[in-house]
């Protein structure tokens, strides 16, 4: 396995995820995220620690089954994704919604 690059990490996080559900967890210091398939739980970890300068106590991830897609006649797939649901040590916090 190559190693990564602490350059190439912010690349690694695609977005949030913001759902009624994760938002719930956010009381629960859980924040979700949608990173690359390829990504690792320690590279997971690496990124947000090093982006959100924040300690990461454990990192979650899944990856849902591809869902089908029609557009007529044709049969397609929705893109491919992995989530990524990262618990943060007590007393840290990420601003996901700044204030506007």
């Amino acid at each position: 396995m190559p190693k990564t690059e602490l350059r190439d990490l912010p690349d690694l996080i695609r977005r949030p995820i913001v759902t009624e559900k994760a938002t719930i967890q956010l009381e629960n210091n859980h924040y979700t995220f949608e990173v690359v398939p390829t990504a690792t739980k320690p590279q997971i970890k690496a990124a947000i620690e090093d982006l959100f300068d924040v300690k990461v106590t454990s990192v979650r991830t899944m990856t849902p089954p591809r869902r089908k897609k029609r557009m007529g006649r044709f049969m397609g797939y929705k893109p491919h994704y992995k989530k990524a649901v990262v618990t943060l040590a007590e007393g840290d916090s990420i601003t996901l919604f700044p204030e506007v």
